[in-house]
């Protein structure tokens, strides 16, 4: 993949249809908190109503079209040293390394952009090889098992804590 055509942008109202294709596939959000979006109406409404006011989520292009999204949300006054992050990709593009160079240049970013910010966490659930593989390539490091941790599609799940800190280096 040429990684000149990749880019981070926030999310804009004119993505409804890229955003749609890939938020509609069931595999793509099977383990994100929110449920597919089934209609250009329910895209355009996460869209402006979730997407674009977020403080750091931005859509992963190709050529300028959305294919997926990263996320990355700062706690606030005592745990403002902490962020936690999200992302996913249309299946079309699993397996080519995007979301891998999506996350560098993301984290890569958000330190700058938040100079109060020390510690980036990911919660991956056990049978999210593929996210798993994509953090560890990153530069992330697995802190361990949280037993019952995340709730996700009326589930009480177990989850890998991940991070990545400030002083760490980007593989």
């Amino acid at each position: 993949m040429d990684s000149s055509r990749l880019s981070l942008r926030p999310f804009k109202l004119s993505d409804v249809d890229d955003f749609l294709k890939w938020a509609s596939d069931d595999r793509v959000t099977r383990y994100l908190r929110w449920d597919s979006i089934t209609s250009r109406e329910e895209a355009l409404t996460y869209l402006e109503k979730v997407a674009i006011p977020h403080p750091w989520r931005r859509s992963i292009c190709l050529d300028d079209r959305s294919i997926g999204y990263v996320s990355i949300r700062p706690e606030s006054h005592d745990d403002r040293c902490r962020a936690y992050i999200s992302y996913a990709v249309g299946t079309d593009y699993w397996g080519q390394g995007i979301v891998t160079t999506a996350l560098k240049i993301a984290v890569s970013k958000v330190f700058k952009e938040f100079p109060d910010l020390v510690r980036i966490e990911a919660m991956v659930e056990v049978e999210n090889k593929g996210s798993q593989k994509v953090l560890e390539k990153v530069g992330f490091l697995k802190e361990g098992l949280l037993r019952k941790y995340g709730f996700c599609k009326g589930e009480i799940r177990d989850m890998f804590i991940y991070s990545f800190l400030v002083t760490d280096s980007l593989l």
